[in-house]
């Protein structure tokens, strides 16, 4: 296995990554939140990626697997830095994003921040706004009491250890939300959406489905598939929605 590799960001982290050169648009994974570039779906599509000779970079963002920073200091602004730093220092040309659960919505950033630069999108249980429409909204008032006298709180997870969430990355996510104003995504888009998904519901889904500004979007839900959308049914899914994506030219 190649040796990672490491980018300095202008914000001083370390973002570890790995690069393979091929033909563009570059196919650019953006992985869910506390995940990594390690992951099944990740290597799997690098996989595919090379051995139709195309170019894709796989990143970790500051506070996950290699790269520098802690988790708990993170926020999605912070993420959404880390993917800018790796697109413009690393691409070159037209890029697809892919964007796993939390990456979802940093493919979302990245739409508004490089709109030229896409060519195309793929989702897959893409989560945007969650912390204000998934956690925030649905926290007690002892959790919010909690969140402001000591910054934190702890919320349980179906798929890994708890979520530490912090004060500042509820505060961030308000100045990142991507669904209360104006979404252009002038390019193909395809989402993929598992409907026994406990961390993203199939309304998140929807939601995104309407909001959006889009000439060709389309969502495709898989009955019974689960967060993790990662068994071979579903790897096979996200090949095709990356192929077609980059069958638009």
């Amino acid at each position: 296995m190649p040796a990672t590799s490491y980018l300095e960001t202008a914000q001083g982290r370390r973002i570890a990554y790995h690069k393979s050169d091929g033909q563009g648009p570059c196919v650019v994974f953006l992985g869910g939140l506390k995940s990594d570039m390690e992951g099944t779906k990740a290597v799997h599509l690098e996989a595919w990626a090379k051995a139709r000779g195309q170019a894709f970079l796989r990143f970790d963002y500051s506070g996950h697997g290699e790269s520098s920073e802690a988790f708990e200091d993170g926020c999605i602004g912070d993420w959404h830095e880390d993917t800018l730093e790796a697109v413009d220092k690393l691409t070159e040309g037209g890029i697809v994003p892919v964007g796993s659960s939390m990456g979802g919505w940093q493919a979302l950033l990245l739409a508004r921040a490089r709109p030229q630069r896409i060519k195309g999108m793929v989702t897959i249980a893409a989560a945007p706004d969650f912390t204000e429409d998934g956690w925030w909204a649905h926290f007690s008032e002892a959790q919010k009491a909690e969140l402001e006298a000591q910054g934190y709180v702890e919320l349980p997870s179906d798929y890994m250890e708890p979520y530490y969430v912090s004060k500042r990355m509820v505060e961030d996510g308000r100045r990142n939300l991507v669904l209360r104003s104006a979404l252009d995504l002038p390019f193909k888009v395809r989402c993929l959406q598992g409907t026994a998904d406990t961390a993203v519901t199939t309304e998140t889904a929807l939601r995104l489905l309407e909001h959006a500004s889009c000439p060709d979007m389309r969502l495709n839900l898989v009955k019974d598939a689960d967060h993790r959308f990662s068994d071979e049914a579903c790897l096979t899914m996200i090949e095709d929605a990356v192929q077609d994506v980059l069958g638009a030219g």
